[in-house]
């Protein structure tokens, strides 16, 4: 099957509109602080959310809202959580409401989603009157909606594909936001997806859930897991596929869209974290088992001290080995190897445990690009992993340092 990427993001699939504005949430007036996002006709939906025990009154409402497997609308907010506030739930079920009302909708077909500073009141007023601005300007701006859903985000998520099923092309698109607090079982992130395809709820669940594990979830900027973190997939069988209800050759071929999709958008939220400047990929091969893999590979990716070393360029292999070893894993440290490569070259620092002459020259060439690969081989086995995330910088805490003030 060929997966292209194309324009469009969330309005590339048939039948899906989006727009984003400035309501008033955020005090800056020149960000977009809503997004809406629409199905033409009502759409299978599945969601996966924040495993922190503190979670935003959204995700309380939207679980609700998609029990029954369907929604037609996306409705989000940047600049607050609504998150650890006693009338949460009452201003979630508000901004359904509203959105329903506007659209001509039930309220329990909207799925709503805030992100922004915890635990300040989120004031319904300036949603309420944006609203008919919001509606009036749907249309073909994922990249406005993309843009409403941002916090500390410096670049705006969004990314489209076409792909096929049973010879019919079918389109899936998304948007995301996720900068800062973010780590693995999901992160300061929302994730919005649309597709065309027609495959019944409890498949789109079970595809979305088991996608999460090799993607999402292997995400980490800085250690910290959201209160807020939601992703959404809606699909609204436009495309005229057979509809897919059970595993085979079509569902395969729909968590392959869907998982490439979805990698594209964790390298995006890794490669836009909080102050970084570098995008890291640590790809474990050779374990005896996956999990032994993952393990490793988070490890890594979360450590404070290599993400400090590849902002700096240095090539300090040691703090990989250090990371692997305190990973949990029970691998044999002395069969591992370890590369550094991006568009530079590649460059072997670690063989079998130990040190190898390496030019320190050639290794800081190759540590200086935007996108870095941490090669790790643990020569043990046929699984692999891959996790996702950046450097550590100074302006990290400078932004985390006044977040809220």
């Amino acid at each position: 099957m060929s997966i292209n990427i194309i324009d469009g993001g969330v309005c590339a699939a048939k039948g899906f509109k989006a727009n984003g504005i400035h309501c008033g949430v955020r005090k800056n007036k020149l960000k977009r602080d809503i997004a809406l996002i629409l199905s033409e006709v009502p759409a299978a939906a599945a969601g996966v959310y924040t495993t922190n025990l503190v979670k935003g009154a959204p995700i309380h409402v939207t679980k609700k809202h998609i029990e029954n497997g369907y929604a037609k609308a996306i409705i989000c907010n940047s600049g607050n959580a609504n998150t650890c506030n006693a009338d949460g739930i009452e201003v979630a079920e508000q901004m359904c409401q509203l959105t329903a009302e506007a659209l001509g909708i039930g309220a329990d077909d909207v799925v709503v989603a805030s992100t922004g500073v915890i635990g300040q009141k989120l004031d319904i007023t300036p949603i309420k009157n944006g609203m008919a601005e919001l509606v009036a300007g749907l249309g073909d701006h994922s990249d406005y909606a993309a843009e409403g859903i941002m916090t500390t985000d410096v670049i705006k998520k969004e990314i489209a594909l076409s792909f096929e099923i049973g010879g019919v092309e079918c389109k899936i698109g998304g948007i995301a936001k996720g900068s800062g607090m973010i780590h693995p079982n999901m992160a300061t992130m929302l994730v919005f997806i649309t597709t065309d395809c027609k495959i019944a709820p409890e498949m789109l669940k079970k595809a979305l859930s088991t996608d999460i594990k090799n993607t999402f979830n292997m995400v980490s900027i800085d250690g910290d897991t959201s209160t807020n973190d939601t992703v959404v997939v809606l699909a609204n069988g436009m495309a005229g596929n057979r509809e897919i209800t059970a595993e085979g050759e079509d569902f395969d071929e729909f968590m392959k869209a869907l998982n490439s999709l979805t990698v594209h958008l964790c390298k995006m939220i890794a490669a836009d974290g909080e102050g970084a400047t570098k995008m890291l990929e640590c790809k474990v091969t050779g374990a005896d088992c996956e999990c032994k893999a993952k393990k490793v590979a988070k490890s890594v990716i979360c450590s404070s001290l290599v993400k400090a070393a590849t902002f700096g360029a240095d090539a300090n292999w040691g703090r990989i080995l250090c990371a692997a070893g305190y990973s949990g894993a029970d691998i044999d440290v002395n069969k591992i190897d370890v590369k550094f490569r991006s568009s530079a070259g590649e460059v072997l620092v670690c063989e079998n445990g130990a040190g190898v002459d390496f030019s320190e020259e050639i290794a800081k060439k190759v540590l200086l690009e935007k996108e870095i690969e941490i090669l790790i081989e643990l020569n043990s086995g046929d699984f692999s992993a891959t996790a996702w995330g950046c450097d550590l910088t100074y302006d990290y805490v400078k932004i985390n340092g006044d977040y809220r003030t």
